[in-house]
């Protein structure tokens, strides 16, 4: 009987026993270094981190576009191909196992390849066409396959799928891939004859079959020039992916960007030569969106501007009169005392002049500054109880304006405000009733009783005042809170034209509102609304 030199493998009964190992004493283990480890894992986590930021923080916008679409399409494309790598060569192995499996049980069952004198048969060509290797591993150890051919790589995986004789299977790779051979190995259980033991095999197979396993070992050499050449596709694919998305990036970031940049040179221009004229607008995305609000801004920046403007142009119209007043009485008294002066009653009565345009004058200034403030909403807002606020501001009128009857009803109302700022609003509407309630020219009845009357009302919020004068004209009403506007009758009577216009200042820095009627049978009517206290944001 010919057959190869076999790898011998010592049976289970030759095996040496090997002595039962007493248990050793614990050592001195060495410290832990899991936690430096883990500090330095950390420590460099947090340079590169800090790196990242510095650097990305460096790039433009233009840049960060273009680098984020490159990233994440590189991210997908890499994903996308481990999955289709995984996936092919999991299906390739898992198809090529099936097929030797389903191969070596056929031959197995029918016993062609099990038969020595058979396999020995085989020309070695034959095998070699196909790639394949063939073999028989006895339960001893013994391995047989054709001569002048290369058997399957078979160990200890294989020896015991031979003594285990029931339906055991194994498979394995062995070697490595592009070094040197490279196999799966399938091995099944099987009885094989011995050669030239075919006829007896034959009559009496319980007598003369022996315990072994067929291997079969396939080489793995197709699939991984396959697997290789799917690897290159991918990796061109996906670095032609990622350079076609850093171009698309590269477009989308100059494309979106190009309304940035000109919103850009508009507010470059706008800080150059203070032109407050608006960009053109086209579109609806969030860039448009943007240019909509710089424009808006641009409008509420040209409006701030022309009001001051003509706060500015009214305020020099308004103190020119005071002022020219004011040097005409004293160039008269100056040139008086070179004549050698006046006399004292007429020094008295010019004297007298003087100061109250000046006392109109520090009024003025005082109502330019407020307004002059133009500040958006009420800073350093606190509680107030504006029924209080009234009432002190009902006391003080009424000094200055003892001829008249005053009917007050106040209910409590708290709000959030500048108290300041609401007392001389409340103030000046008090002072404007006054002032329009007593006729021309008439301090006090003779008779003692009250030359006119004024209602003041606060409910829920809403502070009505009613005058007894003769009203304000209908081409006056929409005119009587702007600025330096003075209607033809109250031209005589004193005042700057800017109390009504701190009302509305007050109003508005609040959150209310207000406005002015004509009451049928009384006078005019100002009305005045605040928003409560728990509705107001501080």
């Amino acid at each position: 009987m010919s057959e190869q030199r076999p790898e011998q493998f010592p049976s289970y009964a030759d095996r040496p026993q090997q002595p039962q190992q007493q248990p050793q004493p614990p050592t001195q283990s060495r410290p832990p270094v899991a936690s430096s480890n883990g500090n330095r894992v950390a420590a460099t986590a947090a340079r590169t981190q800090t790196w990242w930021n510095e650097t990305l923080h460096k790039l433009t916008l233009h840049a960060r576009v273009t680098l984020l679409a490159a990233v994440a399409v590189g991210l997908a494309v890499a994903i996308v191909s481990i999955a289709a790598y995984v996936t092919v060569r999991q299906q390739m192995y898992q198809n090529l196992d099936n097929s030797l499996t389903q191969r070596a049980a056929q031959a197995a069952k029918k016993g062609v390849l099990t038969d020595l004198t058979i396999l020995q048969g085989v020309p070695s060509d034959a095998l070699g066409l196909s790639d394949i290797r063939v073999g028989v591993i006895s339960a001893e150890g013994q391995q047989f396959g054709p001569p002048n051919s290369l058997l399957p790589p078979m160990g200890q995986d294989e020896l015991q799928v031979a003594r285990a004789q029931g339906n055991e299977v194994s498979l394995r790779t062995v070697g490595v891939r592009n070094v040197g051979s490279h196999f799966r190995v399938v091995a099944v259980s099987a009885s094989y004859c011995p050669q030239g033991l075919s006829q007896a095999c034959r009559a009496e197979p319980e007598n003369y079959l022996q315990p072994g396993a067929l291997v079969v070992g396939q080489s793995l050499g197709p699939i991984d020039q396959t697997l290789h050449n799917l690897g290159i596709v991918l990796w061109a694919f996906g670095l032609i992916g990622v350079i076609g998305a850093a171009l698309a990036g590269n477009a989308v970031a100059r494309s979106g960007l190009r309304p940035l940049a000109r919103l850009t040179g508009a507010a470059e221009h706008v800080a150059r030569t203070e032109d407050l004229k608006p960009i053109p607008v086209t579109g609806t995305d969030e860039i448009s969106r943007l240019a909509m609000a710089f424009n808006a801004m641009l409008g509420a920046l040209a409006q701030s501007r022309d009001r001051q403007r003509r706060l500015v142009g009214d305020a020099g119209h308004e103190l020119r009169t005071p002022l020219t007043s004011v040097r005409t009485n004293l160039d008269l008294l100056a040139q008086a005392d070179k004549r050698g002066g006046l006399r004292p009653e007429d020094r008295q009565q010019l004297l007298d002049d003087v100061r109250a345009q000046m006392d109109e004058l520090t009024q003025l200034i005082g109502d330019l500054t407020e307004l002059a403030r133009d500040t958006p909403q009420v800073r350093n807002a606190e509680l107030i109880e504006l029924s209080n606020l009234v009432e002190d501001a009902v006391i003080k009128v009424r000094r200055r304006a003892p001829g008249l009857e005053w009917h007050v009803q106040l209910t409590p109302f708290p709000v959030w405000g500048d108290e300041r700022l609401l007392g001389r609003a409340v103030t000046n509407l008090l002072d404007n009733a006054a002032k329009y309630s007593v006729p021309e020219g008439t301090e006090q009845r003779s008779d003692g009783q009250p030359v006119g009357h004024v209602t003041v009302r606060l409910l829920d919020g809403v502070l009505t005042v009613t005058d007894s004068g003769p009203g304000i004209a209908e081409a006056d009403l929409p005119h009587v809170f702007d600025r330096f506007y003075r209607s033809s009758e109250a031209r005589s009577r004193p005042g700057s034209g800017l109390g009504l216009a701190i009302v509305k200042h007050a109003a508005e820095q609040h959150g209310g509102m207000i406005y002015a009627r004509n009451v049928p049978g009384a006078g005019a009517q100002f009305t005045l609304w605040l928003p409560h206290a728990a509705t107001q944001t501080r």
